[in-house]
């Protein structure tokens, strides 16, 4: 354990070096120094060994990496941008699942796949990964709703891939009858009673929040809230049953994360903003005390011990979202590590020709849905305007993650295209790790003058 300690801390030690000098975005530096200590070291520790245990391995760690990306969402940049998330996140994979039905005849002609099989590859290869596009964004100066955007939409795009994945395609590949009163129905109860229970938590958290003062502390009740909503979502179907439901009913444990954090991280926000304004004041009062002939003692020791314990409250918050990304960062480590050593090369290599045709097809299929966001947003006043540029980085924005894996899991052992699905999504994330993460660094990169502009002008608005 020591030694698989030590591996796990030297690669992301490494990740961050190079993200820091080269700025080489740490996913992108963890898979390729994950694969190179699993090659290279023959003897290397196995964190594990199949798709079975990195899927475990993965819902795990997947709360605490939605709480770190949840905490740069604000409710009050949600409500601002819903509809634009609504449409990034819903819309458009539901249109892309369209898309998609309509060419895997002559994308996939040999394999003569079932409209339920068509529908959960899609669906795989559609779930996006918030950590990658976060960290690629923090490296540039970009404007504030380019980034909300893109992590907003890369958050929420789980949870509807996941939806269409379970409710839809595993549904109807089990004898399930697919009609439009099922999708409406099972998707507002998804979505709503996900929210509710997220909410719920969130608030729980919250009132213990107010029982203690103590940093780590607060850090332990934001991890809780956020596994408890994760844990009470996937078996929610067990409270049902404690009330007499009968029920086989769970919800999305990744929405519920998400709206859990975002609502204890709103009140925590709303703390620094009252300190930012009460340290402010202070700050005015010692100036007109200051140019007084005569100051008061009493009254300038009374606001310097003020200020003081007012920034050790805004410092506490502060220090909690970072002690969250760290925890983040080592599970993603462990997660990319995992990745590597379960991958077989060789099977990947015997499908390259799906492969490619699969990435190609999602690329094509995810830059046809931002130019048709773009189109919408730049015809109607309630959503932000989307330029070429902001149309571009939102197109590879669409990195895969862990989460696909664990939706390989879900799928039953004896599906005859079990091997072919292993081998088109693990290389489609593969794939898009290193290629989408090249060129939206090579993109920003070209056009930084302009994206710093237009958050100058962002802040000059606001």
């Amino acid at each position: 354990m020591i030694i698989t300690f030590i591996m796990v801390a030297s690669i992301l030690f490494l990740a961050l070096q190079l993200e820091e000098k080269f700025k080489v975005p740490s996913p992108l530096g963890l898979i390729a120094l994950s694969f190179v200590a699993h090659y290279a070291i023959k003897q290397a520790p196995v964190i594990t060994g199949d798709a079975e245990s990195f899927a475990k391995l993965v819902i795990f760690l997947l709360p605490v990496l939605l709480i770190s990306d949840s905490l740069e969402l604000k409710l009050r940049d949600l409500k601002t941008h819903g509809l634009s998330l609504l449409y990034l996140s819903i819309v458009a994979v539901s249109l892309s699942i369209i898309m998609a039905l309509s060419i895997s005849d002559w994308l996939f002609a040999d394999y003569h796949l079932s409209n339920a099989a068509v529908v959960m590859l899609f669906a795989m290869v559609l779930a996006t990964d918030p950590v990658s596009v976060v960290s690629i964004f923090s490296k540039f100066e970009l404007p504030h709703q380019l980034k909300m955007l893109a992590e907003g939409e890369s958050l929420f795009n789980d949870a509807t891939a996941l939806i269409v994945f379970v409710f839809i395609g595993l549904f109807a590949l089990k004898g399930g009858e697919i009609t439009t009163t099922y999708v409406a129905e099972i998707s507002v109860a998804v979505i709503f009673g996900s929210i509710l229970v997220g909410v719920g938590i969130g608030f729980i958290g919250l009132m213990l929040m107010k029982t203690t003062e103590n940093r780590i502390a607060e850090m332990m009740i934001l991890i809780l809230a956020g596994y408890g909503a994760f844990e009470v979502a996937e078996h929610f179907y067990v409270l049902l049953n404690l009330f007499g439901g009968h029920s086989h009913m769970h919800l999305s444990g990744i929405l519920a994360v998400i709206f859990a954090t975002i609502t204890v991280n709103h009140i925590m926000n709303k703390h620094i903003e009252q300190d930012d304004e009460q340290i402010n004041d202070d700050e005015a009062t010692l100036r007109v005390e200051a140019m007084k002939v005569k100051t008061s003692a009493g009254i300038i020791g009374t606001i310097l011990a003020r200020v003081k314990a007012t920034l050790e409250e805004k410092n506490r918050h502060l220090r909690n979202k970072e002690d969250v990304q760290l925890l983040a960062m080592v599970a993603n480590t462990i997660l990319f590590i995992a990745m590597a050593e379960m991958i077989d090369l060789d099977l990947l290599w015997s499908y390259r020709f799906e492969i490619l045709i699969m990435f190609l097809a999602t690329t094509i299929i995810r830059a046809a849905m931002m130019t048709l966001f773009a189109w919408i947003t730049n015809r109607t006043h309630k959503m932000v305007d989307v330029n070429r540029r902001w149309t571009t980085v939102l197109s590879f924005a669409g990195i895969k993650g862990g989460l696909s894996i664990v939706m390989l899991t879900m799928i039953p052992a004896d599906f005859e295209h079990i091997e072919t699905f292993k081998a088109i999504v693990i290389g489609v994330i593969m794939l898009s790790t290193f290629v989408y993460a090249g060129v939206l660094i090579w993109y920003i990169s070209k056009h930084q003058t302009a994206f710093s502009l237009e958050l100058k002008a962002e802040g000059e608005h606001h």
